[in-house]
């Protein structure tokens, strides 16, 4: 579990542009779908970076790929998450 696929980004882009629409009107919607996908793309991507730091810091190197890093990377990954509430 590495990078969100871009068909994933669009998915959510679409269902917080979905939720933002009904709380009110949206001018430019293509727009706005583009700058979705542009900020939660960044958001993964920082978090992404701020998961690989952390395996990337401890005492013993944890090879990318294998079992170890796969379930350390979910959980720091969640650890993230609850730390930015998103």
């Amino acid at each position: 579990m590495t990078e969100l696929s871009d068909a994933r980004i669009t998915a959510l882009a679409r269902t917080a542009l979905r939720v933002i629409a009904a709380e009110g009107t949206v001018l430019n919607e293509r727009g706005a779908l583009a700058e979705s996908r542009r900020v939660l793309r960044a958001c993964f991507q920082q978090r992404d970076a701020a998961v690989r730091r952390k395996i990337a810091s401890l005492s013993r190197r944890v090879a990318e790929g294998s079992p170890e890093w796969e379930v350390r990377y979910r959980q720091y990954f969640a650890e993230e998450s609850r730390k930015r509430k998103f």
